[in-house]
């Protein structure tokens, strides 16, 4: 894959008649935190985005495995906000005038999420410092503040247990965190899905995570992507941080600003 700096990305993305950035939350734009619903945009980070929203022809996505609730909770999202938001890996969205979208669940696809979930829940009941976040599909395992020794196990138990009852189910690994989801909807689906609906000519994506990855190999010729911090990537564009992530969004604000004057 070709590599560009953050100057040439800016430059390719300023001109583009409609753009939609797309962007994931978690050590994207807020740090992590070891309670998940702490994490919180930075200052410089939510006044970039803010611009870009602002701007004409400029469409702002957060895409995220989050569920829509807690979504709008960390983003601190409003009935009036011009931002969509991608949850849950793409199954659930909220657009603006429109509110939430999500594909509805059957009564058995709850009863087997809450079964399961359930069960994780006993499987690593014994583990210091493991817990399982309830997800509108799913469900994930948080080993955050848990020693390598817990997080070993939880992981194993909880591979069985879904090996055994939930063959079908779609795994993720992230950082510090092993997620099962019923849906097969990925950030690669939610990207599609938001450049259909606004009619984007061009999509910048940005992520951190390997679940970011599915994006961002799905970006075409046009389009940019961004990789925040270390790690393996299909994107043309990498930067050290959440500060560098937010001057990234910041400059391309500014450059877009001046294409619409």
């Amino acid at each position: 894959m070709s590599t560009l700096t953050a100057p040439e990305a800016v430059a390719r993305l300023a001109p583009v008649r409609t753009l939609l950035v797309a962007l994931d939350f978690d050590g994207t734009l807020s740090p992590r935190q070891d309670d998940p619903m702490a994490a919180r945009m930075l200052p410089a980070a939510r006044t970039a985005v803010d611009a870009l929203a602002r701007l004409p022809h400029t469409v702002v996505a957060l895409v995220s495995g989050r569920s829509l609730g807690d979504l709008e909770i960390i983003s601190e999202h409003t009935p009036d906000s011009p931002i969509h938001l991608a949850a849950s890996h793409g199954a659930e969205f909220w657009h603006p005038g429109d509110g939430d979208a999500a594909s509805a669940s059957s009564e058995a696809e709850l009863a087997e999420r809450d079964r399961l979930r359930a069960a994780a829940e006993a499987a690593v009941a014994d583990l210091a410092n493991v817990w399982i976040e309830p997800k509108t599909f799913g469900f994930a395992v948080h080993t955050r503040t848990a020693d390598a020794a817990a997080t070993a196990t939880a992981h194993e138990r909880v591979e069985q247990l879904m090996a055994a009852e939930g063959p079908a189910w779609r795994r993720r690994t992230g950082h510090d965190i092993l997620e099962y989801a019923s849906r097969q909807d990925g950030k690669d689906t939610a990207v599609a899905a938001l450049r259909a609906l606004v009619h984007a000519d061009a999509v910048l994506f940005a992520g951190d995570d390997v679940t970011d990855e599915d994006a961002l190999a799905s970006l075409g010729p046009g389009d940019v992507g961004v990789r925040v911090g270390e790690g393996e990537t299909a994107a043309a564009v990498r930067v050290a941080d959440i500060p560098a992530m937010a001057e990234f969004l910041a400059d391309l604000a500014r450059a877009r600003a001046r294409h619409a004057g």
